[in-house]
């Protein structure tokens, strides 16, 4: 990335790397969760969460049985928890219309698909200077640089990148990449982003720049990151334009980014005459729940789930907000297990 102002930045090119495979993984592939499985697991909760899971599940029923949208923002914590395949599963299925994360999402379903591994032992690396400088993360860079070129959103192009041989092909021979270097994503069929782009369905991923590991290295292109992801935001607002009515929206784990992204698109669809009325949302999250109204002088002012996702947005376009406290390997997988109990 070219500089020519007057301060000092890091030159990247000095920054070193190192295969992928050889890095200290704390999730592999045999501890993801299966749709099969997850549907056989025995889970109790609490009455009250169980009556919310159940009111929350016949929306979504109702919601895509009458063709309204049905968009889940996840955090990066439901990849790492091995419950990716669920969601997939979701997707093939159509109960859900849009998926969306932050970058992380995005990074950790990237690496499973690649190798069925990922949450780098952070602890382990950073005091050695070799957290998330696996040189695989040019792969993400590059595709990005290429969906960019195409005017093509950050999931679409981490998508195609997984599932389009030919589209893997150009990213690989801009990157020319050392002969032990994968060349093919060896798990697909464990990653939402292959999922959303063999059923046709979104996956919309909202990044910052300085958030992800991919920004620490030479290839890093800030213009065709933040120019897919605003593409993102817009495919995003769109679908919320199709809440009218009783369309839902899931928020699991994302405590800011997915918060205020759907803040502004609900802002957005408003302006321009698609207001979400009658929208339902719901917000996942292991945080007791705080008081619905409460002053700027309180902490639980400053949860922006709990306030945006649960509180203020239903209420402004004359719909409902739940919140489901818990863990979501328990909470999520009781919702995916009433979402397709008869399917």
């Amino acid at each position: 990335m070219d500089y020519h102002g007057r301060h000092k930045i890091l030159d990247p090119s000095r920054i070193s790397r190192y295969p992928l495979l050889q890095r200290r993984n704390k999730v592999r592939l045999e501890q993801l969760a299966t749709p099969e499985t997850a549907r056989r697991q025995h889970i109790e909760l609490p009455v009250l969460t169980e009556k919310s899971i159940d009111t929350i599940a016949i929306a979504i029923r109702t919601a895509r049985s009458a063709g309204r949208a049905v968009i889940l923002f996840t955090g990066a914590h439901l990849v790492k928890n091995g419950l990716g395949p669920l969601v997939a599963d979701l997707v093939r299925r159509g109960l859900v219309t849009l998926v969306a994360g932050n970058g992380a999402t995005a990074i950790h379903d990237f690496e499973l698909a690649l190798i069925g591994q990922t949450s780098e032992d952070v602890p382990n690396a950073l005091g050695a200077g070799q957290f998330g400088m696996s040189r695989e993360f040019d792969y993400l860079n590059a595709a990005l640089q290429l969906g960019d070129s195409l005017a093509l959103g950050f999931g679409e192009s981490l998508g195609r990148m997984i599932r389009d041989a030919d589209f893997r092909g150009h990213v690989l021979a801009k990157l020319n990449p050392p002969a032990d270097a994968p060349r093919n994503f060896a798990h697909p069929q464990v990653s939402i982003l292959a999922a959303c782009h063999d059923c046709a369905v979104p996956m919309t991923i909202h990044v910052g720049i300085g958030t992800d590991v991919t920004d620490q290295h030479p290839s890093f292109d800030g213009r065709a990151k933040g120019g897919c992801s605003g593409r993102d935001f817009l495919i995003f607002a769109d679908e919320v334009a199709r809440l009218a009515g009783g369309g839902v929206v899931l928020n699991v784990g994302s405590a800011v980014t997915g918060p205020e992204v759907l803040l502004k698109a609900v802002s957005m669809a408003a302006n321009v005459g698609t207001p979400p009325t009658g929208l339902i949302t719901a917000d996942l999250d292991l945080r007791p729940q705080g008081p619905a109204r409460c002053g700027e002088d309180t902490h639980p002012y400053y949860f922006r789930d709990q306030k945006s996702v649960v509180t203020r947005i239903p209420e402004a376009f004359g719909g409902r907000g739940y919140y489901v406290q818990g863990d979501q390997k328990l909470t999520f997988v009781r919702l995916f297990q009433k979402l397709t109990e008869s399917q």
